[in-house]
């Protein structure tokens, strides 16, 4: 009991002796000792990167789940080191949504059958989204956390410990100045003298390791940034992944929508306006439909020989490709963006193609990949 009593007073003057040191510090009152210029620099960068890190954090996490309320649900069950429930994503909500609207409303009328259509791909967008987050949050959120958790308050850690052991070295240097100010005053004996002395040998030994110590941990940042350098290339591949596969998804949707020949039935706007309007002003499309020959051209169309069709004496037009198109079969004609091609039309022929030629070649291309100059 006694030696613990004894303990707590030795350790709350050491304590009170500090706050001293680090107020006369901070008025002016005691010198400090100074880090040399590269441990300072080393500082700064150390925490730089801790400053960094936790913005580059927090932003990947709002990515990944904008929902504050998700977010703070999945802290919680994070620290209570408890599996964070599964939650469906916003594309497979839609998708359910979509499903039972399709289910009421008719699965064999065309919207009905479009509902179904958007609704399967907005399921197969809600797993990528899922598999997306699971693999950013592996790869590259959790290094961050184990960084600020982990390497971050270790470094913390010992640089409390410098800072303690320089305020004591600190006050080593103020006592041995005091006493030997006192000794050439003839007011104390050489042994007081001695004694501050090694204090301060002592002091000094200990804060020179502890200096050590701490910058190894700072040097060490060096490789932090090595390793958050990999995480950052894995993010940006399973975001590219990501977005391949919605792009995929998207462009395989389109095509199949394309092929709903009644989907538009009953709008009282054509898909593009005909060949003959003399307006000035010209067609483009901000985001094409992607049509296909199966199932769009009417049956006198279909059976149309594309070595034997010339274009009309009048009618003719220039168009400027704005998408890339792959043609579907022999019937169609493939494009590239921004080239020029000729473009008419037929009796008979679906409003959203029109028959293209470049050089020799000719075939069907979608309206809506056109621009059509006056």
């Amino acid at each position: 009991m006694d030696f613990n009593m004894k303990k707590l007073a030795s350790d709350a003057g050491i304590f009170f002796t500090r706050a001293v040191q680090f107020t006369e510090e901070k008025f002016g009152q005691a010198e400090k000792t100074e880090l040399d210029a590269h441990f300072e620099n080393l500082l700064a960068r150390a925490d730089s990167t801790k400053n960094w890190t936790e913005r580059i954090l927090r932003q990947t996490e709002v990515l990944l789940q904008p929902n504050p309320s998700a977010r703070v649900e999945e802290f919680l069950y994070e620290k209570l080191d408890r599996k964070v429930p599964s939650r469906v994503t916003n594309g497979e909500l839609l998708a359910q949504y979509m499903a039972e609207a399709a289910s009421e409303l008719g699965p064999d009328t065309p919207y009905g059958k479009t509902l179904i259509k958007v609704s399967e791909a907005e399921k197969r967008l809600g797993a990528a989204e899922r598999d997306f987050i699971h693999t950013a949050s592996l790869s590259f959120l959790t290094p961050l956390r184990n960084f600020l958790e982990g390497d971050w308050k270790t470094i913390s850690k010992e640089r409390r410990l410098l800072q303690n052991r320089r305020l004591d070295l600190d006050a080593c240097k103020a006592r041995l100045k005091k006493a030997k100010a006192a000794e050439a005053k003839a007011t104390l004996w050489n042994d007081e003298v001695d004694k501050a002395e090694q204090e301060l040998r002592v002091a000094q030994t200990e804060f020179d390791r502890q200096a050590e110590v701490t910058r190894l941990l700072l040097e060490g940042i060096s490789s932090t940034h090595v390793n958050h350098l990999r995480c950052l290339h894995e993010f940006v591949k399973s975001q590219t992944t990501y977005y391949a596969q919605c792009y995929r998804h998207m462009l395989d949707l389109q095509k199949q929508l394309g092929r709903f020949p009644g989907t538009f039935v009953g709008t009282t706007e054509p898909a593009s306006p005909p060949l003959s309007s003399t307006s000035p002003t010209t067609t483009a499309a901000t985001m094409p439909v992607v049509p296909t020959g199966t199932g769009l051209a009417p049956p006198e169309e279909a059976a149309l020989c594309l070595e034997e069709v010339a274009p009309p004496a009048s009618g003719t037009r220039k168009a400027r490709v704005l998408y890339d198109y792959e043609a579907a079969d022999s019937s169609e004609l493939a494009l590239l963006a921004d080239e020029l091609i000729t473009v008419y039309s037929l009796p008979g022929m679906d409003p959203d193609w029109l028959i293209g030629e470049r050089g020799n070649k000719k075939g069907k291309v979608p309206v809506t990949y056109l621009e059509l100059l006056s």
